[in-house]
């Protein structure tokens, strides 16, 4: 069972993974606004966040921690490259692209989707069940408010910043290779792929939020960039 956000990209990450490795399951999404108290409960305290797995009768929470699970019980079709320097790599760009895009992305996008009252309250009634529809926008609006300080300005021009470094470091450590680490699709891609989603909007990828003027302006310059083309194709070739 896993635990997830149809929207999230972290989610997607886990899902990716799961999915890569053939392995069949069965997905749950909370209501909205209450993914952390159920993390929480599912984890005993341990994480906050989504997703979370269960497997081996435990629940394991953190989308790292869930690819780490499933490399170790299922490792057939591995993501973890089998010679331990690159490994070390892949999981050195794993974390950053954890760290170091991740959060910002995911603030840098509300953000923009926010600026759209009317088209940020088509997408939360999307995400929630028929009985809190009527209550879905201003629900999520003080979500990701509260949650991510989505409503920040400030923060939100600075994430953008931390975006754009995350693709120039993208594309330095691919340079002219058609993956990051080694010959062979691994976690390093899949985490990088999966946590740029947001921003180039794969037909493959999970539920996709309206178009956004802000977040257009953004990606315009971007499309013909060597990172943001490869996240396209991993999404093409590996996400179908």
């Amino acid at each position: 069972m896993l635990w997830h956000i149809p929207v999230s990209h972290y989610s997607e990450k886990a899902r990716w993974a799961l999915d890569h490795k053939h392995i069949g399951h069965a997905r749950r999404a909370p209501l909205l606004g209450s993914h952390q108290l159920v993390a929480l409960a599912l984890t005993r305290g341990a994480v906050g966040t989504f997703p979370v797995l269960r497997i081996d009768g435990r629940n394991v929470g953190d989308s790292t921690a869930v690819l780490a699970a499933l490399e170790a019980r299922y490792p057939e079709r591995p993501l973890y490259p089998a010679d331990p320097p690159e490994r070390a790599r892949a999981l050195a760009l794993e974390d950053f692209f954890d760290e170091e895009l991740g959060p910002h992305i995911r603030l840098f996008a509300y953000h923009q989707l926010m600026a759209d009252r009317r088209g940020f309250t088509r997408f939360a009634e999307r995400m929630a069940p028929a009985a809190l529809r009527r209550a879905a926008g201003p629900l999520a609006r003080a979500m990701v408010s509260v949650r991510f300080r989505a409503n920040d300005a400030t923060r939100a021009t600075a994430a953008g910043e931390k975006v754009l470094a995350a693709l120039d470091r993208l594309e330095v450590e691919l340079g002219d290779r058609e993956y990051l680490v080694g010959g062979a699709f691994s976690v390093a891609d899949l985490t990088a792929a999966s946590l740029f989603y947001p921003l180039v909007a794969p037909p493959e990828g999970p539920l996709i939020p309206p178009p956004a003027e802000g977040l257009e302006r953004f990606r315009d310059p971007l499309r013909e960039r060597r990172g943001y083309r490869w996240v396209r194709e991993m999404f093409a070739r590996h996400r179908r």
